[in-house]
């Protein structure tokens, strides 16, 4: 028999060690080469308009992603190699040479690697449409994406695993080495000793979590953020971390040992199951203290990025209210503007506003809290002409102005003001003095706008009364502006681009779109979503797995305990309820703790900054509901596999 017979013959009789393995590295590579595949599918190119901060995104995440991956598969390889500590020592018993082990362990890599690389790029893109469709969706973009399986993407999967399978041999080697003859002989692993736990300790984990916590909520209202903001981040988080660490190494510990000197210790299964805990506590104290930081950092992620997502298609719904506003052209351009508007857009409202530009107004400060973020120059604009938008847009409220009364209209950055006596005064055109009575937020021209996504100051508006303007706009030079609105906005990037070419002929002209900064913010928001989705299924899976492992060596390394329990008179209904509650020890504490550490999170960083979101707590429960789901079904599935191989020693 030959190596590689010998190494296909044991990945048939090791199946289920080595499903795990394949799994793993198959979900790698379906993950990488989806991203890989999305980075050049010609339909979803096509569709986004920021193509550039695309495909560097795309690249940038899936450079994350592969990094992930390989980190992940090395830790599984690392599993599987110990694992098979005893079989390489029978191996080098029986005569064989390292290199020969070493070279039998490349044989079954690299049957494993050739499966899961083919199979994952013939499921990425099978995938590929699904996954397409969904970053369409997220962008409201209404683009057919069609099965792809890209050259490019092709290429870069194989030679970068091809890459990880150099990398995992190199690791196995040197497995293989370290792999001692007298392992052969020990029948059973060296067993920890029950830890001795502190009550001081476990206090102090509690004050360093609850001290992280109290920072936290005062993130808002103190001036150490403010004045130390990164050494406050790094402390609070130094304490969260060694307060979660000793949580699970002191304060569960002593939790189970004061389980076990009450008086109903010795009743029913309470004695197995905690005195299983209390054995296994030092060894698990990373793990939970891992589980516990990782599930916080991929809920707060999520949910952060959600939110993130949902207030930027509202902010640009507020900041960009004109579907389309440019400059008045001569009366056949317009008409050519509004049958190309109508082809494929109907036309839903239409007004058009006249109004003053000044000369430039030096100390802004006054009125704007980043001045630089609107131009020098203001624009006059009489009551009646806001009043009319207004009406037209069926959102806002009307104004009544007297005498030099002035309003100034702001973005989203400035905080509207009411103003009391005495009021500010602003002089434009020479000797024209005006009252500021208010500050709203309110953009009668918004932010001028290129497909694309380049943006240029916002037009300075001051609204003053009818009488006065009519009386200014003699004998000046006055600026008309076309404002539209149009059915289903979010699908007129073709329109917008059309448009745009025929008003920026003339130098100086104004044009903003919504949907330009839609399609930007949006396209953005989206694929930082989908990317921190993405790595949030690979940290889970990555959970899932690793806490996999853990328990196939600790079942493993139990089966004959549980096998003398059932020479005692244990059936199996006791056994598994032994397993389940062995188990909610190892799933439950570190899931808590992190919704816990995730929900201060989210809640002093976003629920209370973002208050006027309708469907904020909705997000947040949504992700962390999810995660629970998850977290279920690893429990449970992990109750069926640690009971069958409990049992396998049994059947056989």
């Amino acid at each position: 028999m030959n190596l590689v017979d010998l190494s296909w013959r044991n990945m048939k009789r090791n199946f289920r060690l080595y499903t795990i393995y394949f799994i793993s590295m198959l979900v790698g590579v379906i993950i990488y080469f989806t991203f890989s595949g999305l980075m050049f599918n010609k339909d979803v190119v096509a569709a986004i308009q920021n193509k550039e901060n695309y495909k560097t995104v795309i690249f940038i995440a899936s450079v994350i992603v592969f990094l992930f991956i390989v980190c992940f598969i090395l830790y599984a390889n690392s599993f599987f190699m110990k694992q098979r500590k005893k079989e390489f020592g029978m191996y080098l018993l029986y005569g064989m040479k390292e290199r020969q082990v070493a070279t039998m362990v490349f044989f079954e890599t690299l049957f494993l690697s050739s499966i899961s690389v083919s199979s994952g790029i013939l499921i990425g893109g099978l995938l590929s449409k699904f996954f397409g469709a969904v970053l369409m969706n997220l962008m409201h973009y209404n683009e057919d994406i069609s099965f792809s399986f890209p050259l490019e993407a092709i290429v870069s999967t194989i030679v970068l695993f091809t890459l990880l399978i150099g990398i995992i041999t190199i690791q196995s080697y040197f497995s293989v080495r370290r792999v001692q003859l007298v392992e052969l002989f020990h029948a059973k692993e060296k067993i920890d000793k029950p830890f001795k736990f502190s009550f001081g300790l476990a206090i102090l984990s509690i004050i360093l979590i609850a001290a992280s916590y109290y920072v936290i909520t005062i993130a808002g209202d103190t001036d150490i953020w403010k004045e130390y903001f990164k050494e406050t981040l790094v402390a609070t988080a130094v304490t969260l971390i060694v307060g979660t660490y000793l949580f699970f190494r002191q304060f569960s510990g002593w939790v189970l040992q004061k389980l076990s000197q009450r008086k109903n210790y010795f009743h029913g299964t309470k004695m197995l199951w905690i005195s299983s805990l209390r054995f296994s506590i030092r060894g698990n104290t990373v793990n939970f203290t891992f589980n516990s930081l990782i599930s916080a950092i991929v809920i707060f992620a999520v949910g952060f990025i959600a939110v993130d997502y949902a207030v930027k298609g509202d902010v640009v719904k507020k900041e960009f209210p004109n579907h389309f506003a440019f400059s008045t052209q001569d009366d056949k351009t317009q008409k050519q503007i509004e049958q190309i508007i109508n082809d494929s857009h109907p036309i839903i409202g239409h007004e058009t506003i006249t109004g003053i530009e000044t000369e430039k107004v030096p100390n802004r400060q006054t009125f704007f809290s980043y001045p630089e973020y609107y131009t020098e120059e203001f624009y006059l604009f009489p009551e009646s002409q806001l009043n009319t938008i207004v009406d037209l847009r069926e959102v806002g409220e009307k104004v009544d102005l007297k005498g030099e009364d002035a309003i100034i209209l702001t973005r989203g950055l400035d905080e509207p003001t009411k103003y009391k006596s005495p009021q500010p005064t602003i002089t434009v055109l020479e000797d024209n003095t005006f009252r500021i009575v208010e500050k709203i937020r309110y953009p009668l021209l918004s932010i001028p706008t290129r497909p694309g996504g380049d943006t240029k100051p916002q037009p300075s508006v001051l609204v003053i009364s009818d009488e006065v303007f009519e009386n200014l706009k003699e004998n000046r030079t006055l600026s008309s502006y076309e404002i539209y609105q149009i059915e289903d906005p979010k699908t007129s990037n073709d329109v917008s681009r059309k448009i745009y070419d025929i008003v920026m002929k003339k130098e100086g002209a104004y044009y903003s779109a919504y949907i330009d900064m839609h399609s930007t913010d949006t396209e953005s928001s989206s694929l930082v979503l989908f990317s921190v989705a993405f790595f949030a299924v690979i940290a889970l899976f990555a959970l899932g797995s690793v806490i996999y492992f853990k328990q196939l060596r600790e079942a493993t390394e139990e089966r004959e305990h549980y096998a003398i329990l059932r020479k005692i008179g244990v059936n199996d209904k006791e056994m598994k309820k032994i397993i389940r509650k062995q188990l909610l020890f190892v799933f439950l504490p570190p899931l808590i703790l992190g919704l816990v550490h995730s929900w201060y999170l989210l809640y002093y960083t976003v629920i209370l900054v973002i208050k006027d979101l309708p469907s904020l707590t909705t997000i947040i429960f949504s992700v962390m509901g999810l995660y629970v789901l998850t977290y279920l079904i690893f429990y449970l599935s992990s109750i069926s596999i640690y009971y069958k191989i409990i049992n396998e020693k049994n059947t056989r």
